[in-house]
Protein backbone atom coordinates (compact mmCIF):
# COMPACT_ATOMS: atom_id res chain seq x y z
CA UNK A 1 0.00 0.00 0.00
CA UNK A 2 1.22 3.41 -1.32
CA UNK A 3 0.40 6.10 1.53
CA UNK A 4 2.05 9.38 1.01
CA UNK A 5 2.23 12.00 3.58
CA UNK A 6 1.44 15.45 2.63
CA UNK A 7 3.01 18.58 4.39
CA UNK A 8 3.78 22.40 4.27
CA UNK A 9 6.93 23.23 6.66
CA UNK A 10 8.59 26.83 7.35
CA UNK A 11 11.19 26.39 10.11
CA UNK A 12 10.47 22.84 11.52
CA UNK A 13 14.47 21.65 11.03
CA UNK A 14 14.66 19.99 14.67
CA UNK A 15 11.62 17.92 14.71
CA UNK A 16 11.48 16.95 11.10
CA UNK A 17 13.50 13.63 11.62
CA UNK A 18 11.44 12.69 14.31
CA UNK A 19 8.11 13.19 12.49
CA UNK A 20 9.35 11.40 8.93
CA UNK A 21 10.62 8.57 10.92
CA UNK A 22 7.31 8.51 13.02
CA UNK A 23 5.57 8.26 10.36
CA UNK A 24 7.67 5.94 8.66
CA UNK A 25 6.80 3.38 11.35
CA UNK A 26 3.20 3.79 10.87
CA UNK A 27 3.01 3.16 7.30
CA UNK A 28 3.78 5.98 5.24
CA UNK A 29 6.04 5.46 2.39
CA UNK A 30 5.87 8.44 0.72
CA UNK A 31 6.68 12.73 1.44
CA UNK A 32 5.98 15.54 -0.30
CA UNK A 33 6.83 18.26 1.53
CA UNK A 34 6.76 21.93 0.31
CA UNK A 35 8.85 24.27 2.18
CA UNK A 36 9.38 28.32 2.15
CA UNK A 37 11.24 30.91 3.50
CA UNK A 38 13.80 28.69 5.74
CA UNK A 39 16.27 29.99 7.93
CA UNK A 40 16.90 27.18 9.87
CA UNK A 41 18.18 24.85 7.63
CA UNK A 42 14.74 23.21 7.33
CA UNK A 43 15.29 23.33 3.49
CA UNK A 44 18.80 22.10 3.00
CA UNK A 45 17.69 18.75 4.88
CA UNK A 46 14.49 18.38 3.05
CA UNK A 47 17.02 18.50 0.12
CA UNK A 48 19.15 16.18 1.71
CA UNK A 49 16.68 13.95 2.65
CA UNK A 50 15.41 13.93 -1.00
CA UNK A 51 18.50 12.97 -2.80
CA UNK A 52 18.83 9.76 -0.62
CA UNK A 53 14.83 9.11 -1.58
CA UNK A 54 13.21 9.82 1.52
CA UNK A 55 10.92 12.24 0.63
CA UNK A 56 9.98 14.49 -2.31
CA UNK A 57 9.97 18.07 -1.44
CA UNK A 58 9.81 21.67 -3.69
CA UNK A 59 9.49 25.34 -3.07
CA UNK A 60 5.87 25.95 -2.08
CA UNK A 61 4.01 26.99 -5.30
CA UNK A 62 2.25 29.97 -3.59
CA UNK A 63 1.49 33.08 -5.60
CA UNK A 64 0.12 34.86 -2.46
CA UNK A 65 0.51 34.29 1.31
CA UNK A 66 -1.33 31.59 2.08
CA UNK A 67 1.25 29.28 1.46
CA UNK A 68 -0.41 26.21 2.83
CA UNK A 69 -3.76 26.22 1.50
CA UNK A 70 -2.29 27.24 -2.30
CA UNK A 71 0.65 24.39 -2.12
CA UNK A 72 -2.48 21.69 -1.04
CA UNK A 73 -4.72 22.97 -4.13
CA UNK A 74 -1.69 22.30 -6.64
CA UNK A 75 -0.49 19.02 -4.58
CA UNK A 76 -2.15 16.52 -6.93
CA UNK A 77 0.14 17.09 -10.01
CA UNK A 78 3.21 15.70 -7.99
CA UNK A 79 4.36 12.05 -8.42
CA UNK A 80 4.30 11.52 -4.94
CA UNK A 81 0.67 12.46 -4.57
CA UNK A 82 -0.61 10.87 -7.93
CA UNK A 83 0.74 7.47 -7.19
CA UNK A 84 -0.44 7.37 -3.53
CA UNK A 85 -2.87 5.20 -3.15
CA UNK A 86 -3.74 7.05 0.12
CA UNK A 87 -2.70 10.52 1.17
CA UNK A 88 -2.20 11.66 4.61
CA UNK A 89 -2.68 15.38 5.07
CA UNK A 90 -0.85 16.90 8.55
CA UNK A 91 1.43 19.18 9.86
CA UNK A 92 5.05 18.38 11.52
CA UNK A 93 3.58 18.73 15.48
CA UNK A 94 1.06 16.22 14.59
CA UNK A 95 1.53 12.28 15.45
CA UNK A 96 -1.26 9.62 14.36
CA UNK A 97 -1.44 8.00 17.49
CA UNK A 98 -3.41 4.48 16.21
CA UNK A 99 -4.57 2.26 19.31
CA UNK A 100 -5.76 -0.89 17.16
CA UNK A 101 -4.09 -4.07 15.34
CA UNK A 102 -0.70 -3.40 15.01
CA UNK A 103 -0.87 0.35 15.23
CA UNK A 104 -0.18 1.19 11.80
CA UNK A 105 -1.92 3.02 8.98
CA UNK A 106 -3.13 0.00 7.23
CA UNK A 107 -4.87 -1.67 10.52
CA UNK A 108 -6.65 1.79 11.19
CA UNK A 109 -8.19 1.55 7.40
CA UNK A 110 -9.01 -1.95 8.35
CA UNK A 111 -10.61 -1.18 11.27
CA UNK A 112 -12.49 1.48 9.45
CA UNK A 113 -13.71 -0.86 7.01
CA UNK A 114 -11.45 0.98 3.89
CA UNK A 115 -13.58 4.06 3.31
CA UNK A 116 -12.64 6.86 1.09
CA UNK A 117 -12.02 9.29 3.71
CA UNK A 118 -11.05 9.13 7.47
CA UNK A 119 -11.31 11.77 9.58
CA UNK A 120 -8.84 11.69 12.59
CA UNK A 121 -9.94 14.10 16.19
CA UNK A 122 -6.84 16.25 17.47
CA UNK A 123 -6.04 16.11 21.60
CA UNK A 124 -3.97 18.64 22.37
CA UNK A 125 -0.94 18.37 24.40
CA UNK A 126 0.08 20.66 26.92
CA UNK A 127 3.50 22.62 27.28
CA UNK A 128 3.65 20.22 30.66
CA UNK A 129 5.99 22.90 32.44
CA UNK A 130 8.75 22.24 29.82
CA UNK A 131 11.14 25.37 29.38
CA UNK A 132 14.21 24.44 27.47
CA UNK A 133 14.22 22.93 24.44
CA UNK A 134 16.25 19.63 24.50
CA UNK A 135 16.55 17.83 21.29
CA UNK A 136 14.86 14.72 22.44
CA UNK A 137 11.54 12.78 20.45
CA UNK A 138 8.64 15.40 21.30
CA UNK A 139 6.26 12.27 21.50
CA UNK A 140 7.89 11.50 25.01
CA UNK A 141 8.41 14.74 26.71
CA UNK A 142 4.56 15.73 26.64
CA UNK A 143 2.15 13.21 27.97
CA UNK A 144 -0.76 15.42 29.37
CA UNK A 145 -3.57 17.10 27.82
CA UNK A 146 -6.96 18.17 28.00
CA UNK A 147 -10.27 16.04 28.68
CA UNK A 148 -10.28 14.58 25.12
CA UNK A 149 -13.78 15.05 24.42
CA UNK A 150 -14.07 19.22 25.44
CA UNK A 151 -11.28 21.57 24.72
CA UNK A 152 -11.32 24.93 26.57
CA UNK A 153 -15.72 24.95 26.59
CA UNK A 154 -16.10 23.30 22.71
CA UNK A 155 -17.32 19.58 22.83
CA UNK A 156 -16.31 19.71 18.74
CA UNK A 157 -13.33 19.38 17.83
CA UNK A 158 -11.08 19.73 14.86
CA UNK A 159 -9.65 16.91 12.74
CA UNK A 160 -7.15 15.86 9.95
CA UNK A 161 -7.91 13.33 7.20
CA UNK A 162 -6.32 10.43 5.52
CA UNK A 163 -7.90 10.22 1.62
CA UNK A 164 -8.15 7.74 -0.35
CA UNK A 165 -7.49 7.75 -4.14
CA UNK A 166 -10.65 7.49 -5.29
CA UNK A 167 -12.08 10.42 -3.24
CA UNK A 168 -14.13 12.47 -5.62
CA UNK A 169 -12.18 15.47 -4.87
CA UNK A 170 -11.93 19.15 -6.00
CA UNK A 171 -8.52 20.14 -3.75
CA UNK A 172 -7.26 18.94 -0.23
CA UNK A 173 -7.87 21.19 2.54
CA UNK A 174 -5.43 21.15 5.43
CA UNK A 175 -8.62 19.73 7.73
CA UNK A 176 -10.67 17.90 5.14
CA UNK A 177 -11.01 16.78 1.06
CA UNK A 178 -13.33 19.03 -0.42
CA UNK A 179 -15.79 17.67 -3.37
CA UNK A 180 -18.63 19.24 -5.37
CA UNK A 181 -20.91 16.64 -3.87
CA UNK A 182 -22.37 18.98 -1.24
CA UNK A 183 -26.07 19.05 -2.66
CA UNK A 184 -26.25 15.09 -2.91
CA UNK A 185 -28.30 13.05 -1.09
CA UNK A 186 -26.40 10.92 1.62
CA UNK A 187 -26.61 8.01 -0.03
CA UNK A 188 -24.59 9.08 -3.15
CA UNK A 189 -21.55 10.94 -0.77
CA UNK A 190 -18.44 9.57 -0.74
CA UNK A 191 -17.90 7.05 2.23
CA UNK A 192 -16.58 9.01 4.93
CA UNK A 193 -15.75 7.90 9.16
CA UNK A 194 -14.32 8.90 12.01
CA UNK A 195 -11.41 7.95 13.93
CA UNK A 196 -14.07 5.05 15.65
CA UNK A 197 -14.97 3.90 12.08
CA UNK A 198 -18.37 5.47 12.73
CA UNK A 199 -19.80 7.30 9.48
CA UNK A 200 -19.11 11.27 9.69
CA UNK A 201 -21.39 13.16 10.15
CA UNK A 202 -23.56 14.03 6.99
CA UNK A 203 -23.87 17.94 8.36
CA UNK A 204 -20.34 17.83 8.28
CA UNK A 205 -19.69 15.91 5.17
CA UNK A 206 -22.20 18.16 2.75
CA UNK A 207 -20.45 21.73 4.86
CA UNK A 208 -23.69 22.51 6.28
CA UNK A 209 -22.35 24.73 8.85
CA UNK A 210 -19.49 26.98 8.54
CA UNK A 211 -18.13 26.70 11.81
CA UNK A 212 -18.38 23.10 12.04
CA UNK A 213 -16.41 23.00 8.32
CA UNK A 214 -13.43 21.15 10.22
CA UNK A 215 -14.61 19.82 13.53
CA UNK A 216 -17.57 17.96 14.54
CA UNK A 217 -18.19 15.95 18.11
CA UNK A 218 -15.19 14.69 19.85
CA UNK A 219 -16.86 12.43 22.18
CA UNK A 220 -16.76 8.47 21.44
CA UNK A 221 -14.69 8.98 17.97
CA UNK A 222 -11.01 8.00 18.99
CA UNK A 223 -11.90 4.55 19.85
CA UNK A 224 -9.27 3.37 16.42
CA UNK A 225 -6.97 6.49 16.27
CA UNK A 226 -6.04 9.96 18.04
CA UNK A 227 -4.14 12.71 16.18
CA UNK A 228 -1.68 13.86 19.00
CA UNK A 229 -0.69 17.60 18.73
CA UNK A 230 1.97 19.14 19.82
CA UNK A 231 1.47 22.93 19.27
CA UNK A 232 3.01 24.36 22.12
CA UNK A 233 6.31 22.23 22.51
CA UNK A 234 8.88 23.92 25.33
CA UNK A 235 8.44 27.41 25.94
CA UNK A 236 11.74 28.11 24.67
CA UNK A 237 10.70 26.58 20.78
CA UNK A 238 6.98 27.81 21.32
CA UNK A 239 9.03 31.51 21.47
CA UNK A 240 10.89 30.70 18.53
CA UNK A 241 8.26 29.35 16.31
CA UNK A 242 6.27 32.71 17.78
CA UNK A 243 8.78 34.81 15.97
CA UNK A 244 8.68 32.91 12.68
CA UNK A 245 5.13 33.79 12.43
CA UNK A 246 5.03 37.13 13.42
CA UNK A 247 7.99 39.31 12.05
CA UNK A 248 7.50 42.46 13.46
CA UNK A 249 6.55 41.42 17.10
CA UNK A 250 8.76 44.39 18.64
CA UNK A 251 5.75 46.59 17.43
CA UNK A 252 2.86 44.28 18.91
CA UNK A 253 1.49 43.45 21.98
CA UNK A 254 1.37 39.15 22.87
CA UNK A 255 -1.79 37.81 23.22
CA UNK A 256 -1.15 34.73 25.02
CA UNK A 257 -4.65 33.05 24.61
CA UNK A 258 -3.37 30.55 21.86
CA UNK A 259 -0.86 28.97 24.68
CA UNK A 260 -3.57 29.29 27.40
CA UNK A 261 -5.91 27.62 25.34
CA UNK A 262 -4.39 24.48 24.65
CA UNK A 263 -1.49 24.42 27.54
CA UNK A 264 -4.37 22.17 29.82
CA UNK A 265 -2.56 19.62 31.22
CA UNK A 266 -5.36 17.94 33.64
CA UNK A 267 -5.51 14.51 31.31
CA UNK A 268 -2.83 11.94 31.26
CA UNK A 269 -2.37 10.12 28.20
CA UNK A 270 1.28 8.35 27.34
CA UNK A 271 -0.41 5.37 25.11
CA UNK A 272 2.08 7.19 21.63
CA UNK A 273 5.16 5.87 24.04
CA UNK A 274 4.27 2.13 22.31
CA UNK A 275 6.39 3.66 19.27
CA UNK A 276 9.10 4.94 20.78
CA UNK A 277 11.54 2.04 20.34
CA UNK A 278 10.53 1.57 16.71
CA UNK A 279 10.94 5.17 16.25
CA UNK A 280 14.46 5.18 18.24
CA UNK A 281 15.00 2.76 16.05
CA UNK A 282 14.25 4.83 12.74
CA UNK A 283 15.78 7.77 13.20
CA UNK A 284 18.84 6.35 13.61
CA UNK A 285 18.50 5.02 10.67
CA UNK A 286 17.86 8.11 8.94
CA UNK A 287 20.29 9.70 11.15
CA UNK A 288 23.10 6.92 9.60
CA UNK A 289 22.53 8.26 6.06
CA UNK A 290 25.52 10.43 5.02
CA UNK A 291 24.98 13.71 5.55
CA UNK A 292 21.82 13.58 7.35
CA UNK A 293 23.33 13.59 11.00
CA UNK A 294 25.48 17.05 10.66
CA UNK A 295 22.66 18.43 8.60
CA UNK A 296 19.86 17.69 11.88
CA UNK A 297 22.49 19.37 14.23
CA UNK A 298 22.85 22.39 12.26
CA UNK A 299 19.06 22.74 12.54
CA UNK A 300 19.39 22.09 16.24
CA UNK A 301 22.21 25.32 16.59
CA UNK A 302 20.11 27.84 14.47
CA UNK A 303 16.60 26.74 16.49
CA UNK A 304 18.89 27.39 19.66
CA UNK A 305 20.78 30.39 18.10
CA UNK A 306 17.25 32.02 17.09
CA UNK A 307 16.39 31.55 20.54
CA UNK A 308 19.37 33.45 22.16
CA UNK A 309 18.73 36.30 19.33
CA UNK A 310 15.02 36.79 20.37
CA UNK A 311 15.77 36.67 24.33
CA UNK A 312 17.77 39.80 23.58
CA UNK A 313 14.71 41.41 22.88
CA UNK A 314 12.80 43.40 25.90
CA UNK A 315 9.99 41.98 24.25
CA UNK A 316 10.69 38.52 23.92
CA UNK A 317 12.04 38.44 27.48
CA UNK A 318 8.46 39.87 28.51
CA UNK A 319 6.35 37.32 26.64
CA UNK A 320 8.75 34.56 28.55
CA UNK A 321 7.66 35.72 31.93
CA UNK A 322 3.85 35.98 30.92
CA UNK A 323 3.80 32.60 29.56
CA UNK A 324 5.24 31.78 32.88
CA UNK A 325 3.06 33.18 34.66
CA UNK A 326 -0.09 32.65 32.89
CA UNK A 327 -2.42 30.11 34.93
CA UNK A 328 -3.23 26.91 33.97
CA UNK A 329 -6.47 27.01 32.36
CA UNK A 330 -7.84 28.12 29.03
CA UNK A 331 -9.58 31.60 29.01
CA UNK A 332 -12.94 30.45 29.04
CA UNK A 333 -12.17 28.37 32.49
CA UNK A 334 -10.76 30.38 34.02
CA UNK A 335 -13.82 33.07 33.61
CA UNK A 336 -15.71 30.52 34.65
CA UNK A 337 -13.98 29.72 37.85
CA UNK A 338 -13.28 33.54 38.13
CA UNK A 339 -17.05 33.69 38.33
CA UNK A 340 -18.14 30.84 41.13
CA UNK A 341 -15.04 32.39 43.15
CA UNK A 342 -12.36 29.62 42.67
CA UNK A 343 -8.88 30.56 42.90
CA UNK A 344 -6.82 31.14 39.41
Amino acid sequence: MNITALTCVKNEGPFLLEWIAFNRVIGVSDFMIYHNDCTDGTDTLLQALQAHGIVETMVNPAQGRNFQMEALKKSRRRASIKKADWVWVADVDEFLNIHVGDHTIPALIEACGNPQCISVTFQFFANCGVERYEDKPVIEQFLYSHNPDIWTHETAIEVKSLVRADFPMTYFGAHRPFHDGVKLPRRKQPSWTDGSGQPAMIQFIKRVNKRRIRKFPAKGVRNFATLNHYALRSLDSYLVKNDRGDVNREFRDFDDTYWRERNDASYFDDSILRYADKLAAEMARLKALPGIAALHEKCVALHRAKLTELMAQESYQAMRKQLQASPPYAPQEAALRELVGLPL
